[in-house]
C-alpha cells in the first residue's frame, strides 16, 4: 500500500508521523467497572449519590433523566468505581454496547455498574479526543471485532486495554476535540430549538383545533359529529412483512404508520419507497383501495398515545394503494371536511383521549370499527377556516421538517470531519491557548 509523504501505515490505519499508535491501557490510569449493589433496584434512592448503569451512557451524551442514586454506606462499598471528572464511560455489554460519554461536571462523583467500563486517562490523553474516536467508524469497528459473528455480546478490561489509538500530540487532540465539540453544541441548540418549535405548534394545534382561539374573519360556528356520520370504515388486506417488496402495487402496512413521524402520506411523492405487494387488484376488496382524501388508523397499539395514529392518504392520480392488516380505513360520507384539514383534526387531546377510552386489551390495546364510529369530531362548518387552521400548522411542519433536515446535514458533517480529523487527513492549526495545565484532566477545564 503506497502511504504519501508525511504519513505512515500502522496499525490503525495510515496516519501522520509526528502520531502515535497506542492501546488504551498504555494510555489510562484506570480500567474498569463496577458491581450492581445487594438488593439491586431496591436500593436505588431519589437522590443521593449517583449511580451509572448502561442507559445513562449516549451515543457522546450523559443521559442523566433515568440516573439513579445510592446512599454513602452502599458507595463506601465499592469506592474503587468511583467516577471522577473527564473519565470516559464506555459501555461493555449488552445491545447498547459501543456507547460512550465523558464524565463532565454534572457527573463529578459517583459509581458505576458492572455494564460500564471507566477509562481514566493520563495526562497524555484528552479525555474527549478518545471519546470521539471510540464513537467514530474506525473506533466502533475495532469493538466489532471482538464480537464472536458481529453480534455484539460484551467486551472485557483486557480487550479495553488492548484498543489501539491514533494518538497527536496533546495539543492537538485538545483542537480536535474542541472543534468536534463546537458541532455538538450546534447539534445540541438544534435539537432544543426543534423541541421548543414542536412545544409551540402543540400548543397552537390545542387552541385552535378546540376552537379556544378563533383566527381573524372566522366567526361561524362549529360543528360536532361522530366519526360514523363523517365516514364509512372497513378494514384492510392481510398481508405479512415478508410478502412485501419493490414489485406490485403500493401497500400501507401498520407498521408503517406508527413508524411515520408525519400524519400524511404522498403517494406520488413518495412512490418508490411505499414498500409492493404482489397481488392482483381484481381480488381486492375496493374498500381497502385508498383514494385521494381517506384516512388509515391502526387497530392495534402498544401504547395509549399509539392508538390514534393514522394517515392522511393525498392520491390525486389515483395510483394503487392496498390498505393492509391491522388498519382501519375511513371514506368520507359527506366534503364537510377539508382534506388538509384532516392531516390535523385527529391530534387534539380531546380526539386523543376519546381513542384512548374507547380502546381495548392489556398489553396490546387497539379500536375496533364498532368503537371508532362513537369518537366525536369537533370541527368548524366553514371549510375556509379548515383551510386556514390547516395552512397555519402545515406552515410549522415545513419549519420544524427544514430544522430537522438542517439538524441531519449537521450530523453528517460532524460525521465526516470525525472521519477527517481523527486520522490526520486534516491537520488543524495548533494555537498556544490549546496547551492548558490542569493536570488531573487537561479538557474538563477548556469546556466548562
Amino acid at each position: 500500500m503506497a502511504v504519501k509523504p508525511g504519513y505512515k501505515l500502522t496499525e490503525v490505519g495510515v496516519i501522520p508521523e509526528d502520531w502515535e499508535c497506542n492501546e488504551i491501557g498504555e494510555l489510562a490510569l484506570r480500567v474498569g467497572s463496577g458491581i450492581t449493589p445487594t438488593g439491586g433496584e431496591k436500593i436505588y434512592k431519589e437522590y443521593g449519590i449517583p449511580f451509572v448503569r448502561s442507559q445513562n451512557i449516549g451515543w457522546g451524551d450523559l443521559l442523566l433523566d433515568d440516573l439513579a442514586y445510592i446512599t454513602d454506606k452502599t458507595h463506601e462499598s465499592f469506592q474503587s468505581s468511583e467516577i471522577k471528572q473527564g473519565d470516559v464511560l464506555l459501555n461493555i455489554t449488552g445491545a447498547s454496547i459501543g456507547r460512550s460519554a465523558v464524565a463532565d461536571k454534572r457527573l463529578n462523583r459517583g459509581n458505576v455498574n458492572q455494564h460500564v467500563c471507566e477509562i481514566r486517562p493520563t495526562n497524555n490523553l484528552d479525555s474527549y479526543y478518545l471519546n470521539n474516536y471510540l464513537l467514530s467508524a474506525n473506533g466502533q469497528k475495532q469493538i466489532d471485532s471482538f464480537q464472536a459473528g458481529g453480534n455484539r455480546q460484551g467486551l472485557n478490561y483486557q480487550q479495553v486495554r488492548s484498543f489501539k489509538v491514533p494518538l497527536p500530540p496533546l495539543p492537538e487532540q485538545h483542537a480536535i476535540a474542541t472543534a468536534l465539540s463546537d458541532v455538538d453544541t450546534l447539534i445540541t441548540k438544534l435539537d432544543q430549538l426543534i423541541a421548543k418549535k414542536r412545544d409551540i405548534k402543540q400548543a397552537t394545534m390545542q387552541q385552535l383545533l378546540t376552537g379556544q382561539t378563533r383566527l381573524p374573519g372566522f366567526s361561524g360556528e362549529w360543528e360536532v359529529k361522530r366519526l360514523g356520520e363523517l365516514f364509512t370504515f372497513s378494514g384492510g388486506w392481510p398481508a405479512s412483512r415478508d410478502q412485501l417488496s419493490e414489485n406490485g402495487y403500493c401497500y400501507l402496512h401498520y407498521g408503517d404508520i406508527h413508524l411515520s413521524e408525519k400524519t400524511f402520506i404522498n403517494v406520488h411523492d413518495e412512490y418508490l419507497n411505499i414498500p409492493k405487494l404482489a397481488v392482483q387488484l381484481n381480488v381486492v376488496n375496493n374498500s381497502t383501495i385508498l383514494k385521494d382524501g381517506d384516512i388509515v388508523f391502526v387497530d392495534a397499539s402498544e401504547d395509549d398515545e399509539g392508538t390514534s395514529k393514522h394517515l392522511v392518504i393525498t392520491n390525486p392520480n389515483d395510483i394503487p394503494y392496498v390498505s393492509g392488516l391491522h388498519t382501519i380505513v375511513a371514506k368520507s360520507k359527506t366534503n364537510r371536511l377539508d382534506n388538509m384539514f384532516k392531516r390535523y383534526c385527529f391530534q387534539s387531546r380531546k380526539i386523543k383521549e376519546q381513542f384512548s377510552f374507547f380502546s381495548v386489551g392489556t398489553k396490546v390495546s387497539g379500536i375496533s370499527k364498532s368503537n371508532i364510529v362513537k369518537i366525536e369530531l369537533h370541527f368548524p362548518e366553514s371549510l375556509g377556516e379548515q383551510t386556514a387552521i390547516a395552512t397555519i400548522l402545515s406552515d410549522m411542519d415545513a419549519e420544524i421538517t427544514a430544522l430537522e433536515s438542517r439538524r441531519k446535514k449537521t450530523r453528517a458533517l460532524k460525521q465526516g470531519m470525525m472521519q477527517e480529523l481523527l486520522t490526520g487527513r486534516i491537520r488543524l492549526p495548533i494555537a498556544k491557548h490549546h496547551m492548558v495545565s490542569d493536570r488531573t484532566n487537561p479538557t474538563v477545564e477548556m469546556r466548562q
